[in-house]
């Protein structure tokens, strides 16, 4: 048999036709319908076409007949193709060449040439001095280990920063594990998402780091393709999600397997790890901790001491055991005495090496031009709604108004602006406190709303020196309040004199938390742990009489001797569904007769006060407070007080100086040891408010949202010393005004009586 006949000349074709039987005789008609099957197209040469075809038709006759596959083999060879198809589009494909090895190079251990060469569109302002030395600190905790805290303006790029040192850290394979710490997880996930788009979308990365962003990039943004992914037929496992990151397994990568992950602060990164797939587990080898703190955690002494824990132990400790860990911290100043303020004092946390920069080093000292041109600025507003005039007077007077000015980034300003120093003063003529806080990393000291106001600082200072439960010389009534909450009941004992000098004898949460700072939605021993299969009311029966088992039954040591009892408890009954348990335990409980469901009211300034309300046959009224009979309301006697009234008086009791009749005083000799309890005293502040002709102290929640319980068990204990008997001189506790009812009868008679 000759070759294929489809590429025989036409000679040659006559010449096979004629020496090739045909057996049965091919029709033209047939030729025609099956022309296409052959793969023939007819032109021109029609006929040729039709003999090619024919003798095509024959060369097959005489071909050897090849055994028909079975249908297993069939499908077992469909698999088969699929399998390989499926595996050549899941495969990455060889990696083109860097493009330029020795820009990469260059920036193996040059961080900031990495973040100028690779992030030109991030950092396109010239550096500052602070930012130079930002970068080389952080290019020394990534190369040689140790902690660095810094802290910078708002706006600083210092984010920026540490977002690209985590790229650089792990693209050269300085760090094969970093933990991206925020404030708060959502915060951390954002920086991720940045840097997950840098390494998605920035080509200059993709050209010289290929063996990272290619295989990134064939993902096309599906995660659900990262378990599929193969390099010459071997997965990369690569890892795309939004709070975790694993960089493609690529042999020669000194990125392979590198890993990046998010948590929160007070969240759970104790024991991250990271198990990789051949079973070895991988632990953070440095953390970047981004602002870590909020707002409201920053002007909370308890959240600040809390998360400067959560540093000092769950964070540094994520090495592992006998472990080191590089540390970077970018951090503001909000509040003296924050997480950043005491990281970056190198007097308090040497460890951190922290370093505190500022916006303006120098203000200038011109201070009446300045004062002239806040004026035409304001001025400016009002008329355009920009600040064109005050712009137009600060470059007429430009050389005066910089004399004495030094900023830390002269080319930071912005349009409309004609000079960083115009920038700065700005913004400090906008919200000096802000400025100051924010840009100066340098915060005022709070306002408080009343001036005389006692400050944590002034409580925690307020010691007595006598042991925690112990009674003192003048000590004659002893009054205790349960604050009832979901998870915990906080409570408080005082021992008062009859002129209403008074002591906290002792505080706490029930269950005890065994830890010094705790906040109440962070309790780990709660009621219903420690009443395993109560519901929410049995939970708070069980806790209450544990609790008041051993305060009402304690003998409390005298100073000189002797021994106390509480005379007089009140269980707070407002908290949500807990008002019936509390009126029933109260009723049950063995210590019925020292117990009182309580009822603190708000009272403001448009409020009905408790003077005015006339006294009924049975009930019993005193200052402030009044018991209504307990056949008009329950089964059981309750008391109602004014919060707004008492806590004013407590407020007062603490302001008073030590050794002066009416001083509220702590125990102990330790300042440190009350700083919880001090923060729960000074979460709310008042507002002195006018109404039915009077003046109030209304008291207002902080917004910081820090926890008020203890302010309201101390309140209600000072309550309960009046309920007892204890009077404050120059208070009378009796006097009552009560609307009396008159009858036009006595009218009448009084006016005839007139006349």
């Amino acid at each position: 048999m000759p070759a294929d006949p489809k590429s025989l000349t036409p000679t040659e074709l006559v010449k096979f036709l004629n020496s090739t039987p045909l057996g049965p005789v091919i029709d033209m008609r047939g030729l025609y319908q099956h022309r296409m099957q052959a793969g023939f197209r007819l032109g021109s040469g029609k006929h040729i076409d039709l003999f090619r075809y024919a003798a095509w038709v024959a060369w097959l006759r005489h071909m050897p007949k090849v055994p028909a596959d079975t249908h297993e083999e069939i499908r077992a060879k469909d698999a088969a193709r699929k399998r390989e198809d499926a595996e050549a589009g899941r495969d990455i494909g060889e990696l083109p060449a860097v493009a330029d090895q020795a820009r990469k190079a260059r920036c193996r251990t040059d961080f900031r040439a990495f973040a100028e060469t690779y992030f030109p569109g991030t950092f396109s302002l010239k550096w500052s001095p602070d930012h130079l030395k930002a970068i080389d600190k952080t290019q020394q905790a990534v190369l040689q280990g140790g902690l660095f805290a810094l802290a910078m303006p708002r706006g600083s790029g210092k984010s920026s920063i540490a977002e690209c040192a985590v790229l650089w850290a792990v693209l050269h394979g300085h760090k094969d594990f970093v933990a991206l710490i925020g404030a708060s997880e959502a915060h951390a996930r954002e920086m991720l998402e940045s840097m997950k788009t840098e390494l998605a979308e920035n080509d200059l990365l993709a050209a010289d780091y290929p063996e990272v962003c290619l295989p990134i990039r064939a993902l096309e943004g599906i995660a659900n393709r990262c378990a599929g992914q193969l390099y010459q037929g071997k997965q990369t496992h690569i890892l795309w999600t939004d709070t975790e990151i694993v960089l493609p397994t690529i042999p020669g990568s000194k990125a392979s397997g590198a890993i990046i992950k998010v948590a929160g602060l007070t969240g759970r990164i104790r024991g991250m790890r990271f198990k990789r797939h051949d079973g070895q587990a991988a632990r953070p080898s440095l953390v970047i901790i981004d602002d870590p703190q909020t707002d409201a955690s920053a002007r909370s002494h308890s959240q600040c001491d809390a998360r400067l824990r959560l540093l000092s132990g769950a964070v540094l400790g994520l090495a592992g055991p006998g472990k080191e860990i590089s540390g970077i911290l970018p951090c503001t100043v909000i509040h003296p005495g924050d997480v950043a303020d005491q990281v970056t004092d190198r007097q308090k946390h040497p460890e951190w090496n922290g370093e505190r920069t500022k916006m303006v080093y120098a203000f200038p000292t011109h201070e009446k031009l300045w004062a002239r041109y806040a004026e035409i600025r304001a001025d400016s507003f009002r008329t355009y709604g920009d600040q064109r005039a005050a712009t137009t007077f600060y470059l007429a007077n430009r050389e005066a108004m910089d004399a004495g000015a030094e900023v830390a980034w002269p080319e930071r300003f912005k349009p409309g602006e004609a000079s960083a120093i115009q920038n700065a003063m700005n913004l400090k003529l906008q919200d000096e406190a802000a400025f100051m806080a924010e840009y100066q990393n340098d915060p005022l000291p709070d306002v408080a709303e009343d001036k005389a106001a006692v400050t944590a600082e002034q409580i925690c200072a307020k010691l007595n020196g006598l042991k925690r439960g112990v009674v003192p010389v003048w000590g004659t009534h002893l009054t205790a309040f349960i604050d009832v909450q979901g998870k915990l009941l906080y409570w408080v004992v005082c021992a008062w004199s009859p002129d209403f000098t008074g002591v906290v004898l002792d505080y706490g949460a029930y269950p005890d938390q065994k830890r010094p700072y705790f906040l109440l939605r962070d309790a780990q021993r709660t009621l219903q742990k420690a009443a395993k299969g109560a519901g929410m009311e049995g939970a708070i029966y069980a806790g209450l009489t544990s609790l008041c088992g051993d305060i009402l039954s304690r003998e409390w040591a005298g100073e000189a001797g002797g021994a106390f009892r509480v005379g007089l408890c009140l269980v707070d009954a407002n908290w949500g569904s807990s008002t019936d348990v509390v009126y029933q335990f109260c009723r049950q409980d063995p210590h019925a007769a020292q117990l009182f469901p309580s009822h603190g009211r708000f009272v403001g300034a448009g409020s009905r006060p408790f003077s005015e309300y006339a006294k009924r046959p049975g009930d019993r009224i005193g200052l402030n407070w009044r018991v209504p009979n307990a056949h008009q309301t329950r089964a059981i006697r309750h008391v109602l007080f004014d919060v707004n009234y008492w806590k004013s008086f407590v407020a007062a009791r603490l302001a008073v100086h030590m050794g002066d009749p009416g001083c509220l005083s702590l125990f102990g000799k330790s300042r440190e040891a009350h700083q919880l309890f001090a923060d729960h005293l000074t979460a709310e502040y008042s507002v002195k408010t006018e109404g039915r002709d009077r003046v109030v102290d209304e008291w207002k929640i902080r917004p910081d949202g820090r926890d008020n319980h203890w302010w309201d068990c101390l309140t209600g204990a000072a309550a309960a010393a009046s309920m007892a008997g204890v009077q404050l001189p120059g208070t009378n506790s009796q006097l009552v005004r009560v609307r009396r009812v008159i009858n036009m009868a006595e009218v009448r008679a009084r006016q005839a009586a007139r006349r």
